[in-house]
């Protein structure tokens, strides 16, 4: 029986995966530790890790102490060492009470790593799983890492890991005056490339400070392609728990810098929006209440009304179809009641542009807005394709 029944569930995962179209040979983490391990061995080595950074069933952690790479100290960015810390929460330097190892965090004033860090550090480790989003702030925590390294002389490897959404490039491009953490360099929201990729682009176009004396070393990807889709083993922070909020994130985060909820503090967080000002207006509604990574949702224990964008990841996929979309945020402005009340400060860091928050004001459709980031996109996939290490889409 206990035979019958696993060889059910495995049917279904299969069928499941064919249906959503996951290419299930490429495995979490596809790279192998023999790609990487000689570069390690004596040498004093930093990991920039968090829950996302598995071998297999083993933290890359206790997979290198195992094969006694000397590990001498840990750098972990937004959310933290175990990944459930709330968007935006501070997070302490502390030890890891497994190893005894140092463990530094890169977020709130410290976002860079001093010399005094990597005094003890012959070479730096990146290996986080990214969503492939500009605002997503692994690549941020990346590039300041980076820069630390080329200036205090350090080697800097990036264990490659595929991107979810890899397989197209849309959004406005970030203008210079808008740079912030959630956006440090003039590229679309949604850049389609894999963080060794996009490494790889901040040192040859030096868009940091000594970025060409960087010992920069890409271990790459096996089967991955820009034409495949890969299903993120692990969450990659507390309120992206399924793909389907993967693949709807780009576009519901701008709801981030205006009055309305993307379901912080719900089972289905980047799966829907609302507010309560929106009653009566639309017909579905959530309530966001306190919990893990979400400790204070906007409107906690208020009624939201809104709009579900999609049940699982086909649906959201079929709305999308490859492109960052505007459409939902549009439409709960033209519901919102008081429109001078709508938008907040943070809306331009996280579109990179002025122009979008004036678009939306003045009435435009998307399509026409979309035209006006088109020239800017087109540009940046020229540059893109100087630095693919994987078959496009």
């Amino acid at each position: 029986m206990k035979l019958l029944l696993f060889l059910i569930m495995v049917f279904h995962i299969t069928v499941a995966e064919a249906k959503f179209g996951y290419d299930t040979t490429i495995k979490a983490a596809d790279t192998k530790p023999e790609q990487y391990l000689s570069l390690l061995r004596n040498k004093r080595v930093g990991l920039i890790i968090n829950q996302t950074s598995m071998i297999g069933n083993m933290s890359l952690l206790d997979m290198l102490l195992v094969k006694k790479v000397n590990v001498t100290k840990i750098f972990v960015p937004e959310h933290g060492f175990r990944g459930r810390e709330d968007a935006g929460a501070k997070v302490d330097n502390s030890i890891d009470s497994a190893t005894g190892i140092s463990v530094v965090s890169l977020y709130g004033k410290h976002k860079k790593p001093t010399p005094d860090d990597l005094k003890e550090i012959d070479v730096l480790v990146y290996d986080l799983q990214d969503v492939g989003v500009r605002f997503y702030t692994y690549i941020s925590t990346m590039e300041y890492c980076m820069e630390a390294c080329a200036e205090s002389n350090k080697q800097f490897i990036v264990l490659d890991r595929p991107n979810p959404n890899g397989f197209y490039v849309d959004g406005p491009v970030l203008e210079a005056e808008n740079k912030s953490f959630v956006g440090m360099q003039a590229i679309p929201i949604v850049y389609g490339m894999t963080a060794g990729e996009y490494a790889k682009m901040l040192v040859g176009e030096k868009w940091f400070n000594k970025a060409s004396a960087l010992d920069l070393k890409v271990i790459k990807c096996i089967n991955y392609t820009h034409k495949k889709k890969y299903k993120l083993p692990v969450d990659p922070s507390p309120n992206l728990r399924t793909m389907a909020a993967v693949y709807a994130y780009p576009s519901l985060c701008l709801f981030e810098g205006t009055v309305v909820s993307v379901g912080r503090g719900t089972n289905i967080p980047f799966q829907q929006y609302g507010c309560p000002e929106l009653e009566g207006k639309f017909n579905y509604s959530f309530t966001p209440r306190s919990m893990v990574g979400a400790k204070k949702p906007p409107y906690e224990n208020k009624v939201c009304y809104g709009e579900m964008v999609g049940g699982d990841e086909v649906e959201v996929l079929k709305e999308l179809n490859n492109s960052f979309r505007l459409s939902w945020l549009i439409k709960a402005y033209n519901a919102y009641p008081d429109k001078d009340k709508f938008f907040n400060s943070f809306f331009v860091k996280l579109c990179g542009t002025s122009k979008l928050q004036r678009e939306i004001k003045n009435g435009q459709s998307e399509a026409s807005i979309r035209k006006t980031w088109q020239r800017d996109t087109e540009a940046f996939k020229r540059i893109r394709k100087k630095y693919l290490l994987y078959e496009d889409f």
